[in-house]
């Protein structure tokens, strides 16, 4: 186990309250969240999202991506569901962090597309570590999830760790101008899944 968990709160949102959790990482300090939904006991399988941290997207409703979209809609759906959890990553610009994510950006203004522009800054096209999400999912009591993403490689890892994925879910929301390159790249380049089923 790489994580503990240390606190939790009651999270008042504009589409539900939720229970926020914190978990640290044991070897670092570095800290994540899930927000909780409803009673996510039992056997049956909790709708889930893990959600990587996107400053840009998540807080300052950035176009260049579809991450703020995707936040809001995952939420939005737990809520209606009646029951689920969402995790919070931090591990921002698949972990490259903000200010590499930044450089990236520019790169990316001067033609480079997303996965150019982290190997251009020396990274591997994703550095995040989904392992700690198994870990979170685990502290939560939770071992079956139908999972909202469009990344297959998030569903190889969380099973590879011991998380029975019961169905991936698409979450294709937020396309518009402004991310239709990036959105593309990640299709051809990463995988993704955003044609609907």
């Amino acid at each position: 186990m790489q994580l503990k968990r240390v606190a939790e709160a009651q999270l008042p949102t504009q589409w539900g309250n939720f229970l926020m959790v914190g978990f640290e990482e044991i070897a670092t300090g570095h800290d994540h969240v899930a927000l909780v939904f409803g009673d996510v006991s039992g056997e049956t399988p909790v709708l889930a999202r893990v959600h990587s941290e996107c400053l840009t997207g998540d807080a300052f409703s950035s176009l260049r991506c579809d991450c703020g979209s995707q936040l809001q809609s995952a939420l939005k759906r737990i809520v209606e569901e009646g029951r689920g959890v969402l995790l919070y990553h931090r591990q921002e610009g698949r972990n490259i962090g903000l200010l590499n994510k930044i450089r990236a950006y520019a790169l990316q203004d001067k033609g480079a597309d997303t996965v150019e522009a982290n190997h251009q800054l020396g990274f591997a096209a994703d550095e995040r570590d989904f392992t700690l999400c198994a870990d979170m999912f685990k502290l939560l009591g939770i071992n079956a999830v139908r999972l909202l993403t469009n990344n297959p490689k998030k569903v190889e890892i969380l099973s590879s760790a011991g998380i029975n994925i019961t169905e991936r879910v698409a979450l294709i929301v937020g396309k518009n101008p402004n991310n239709e390159h990036y959105l593309a790249t990640k299709a051809a380049k990463m995988g993704h899944l955003l044609e609907p089923k």
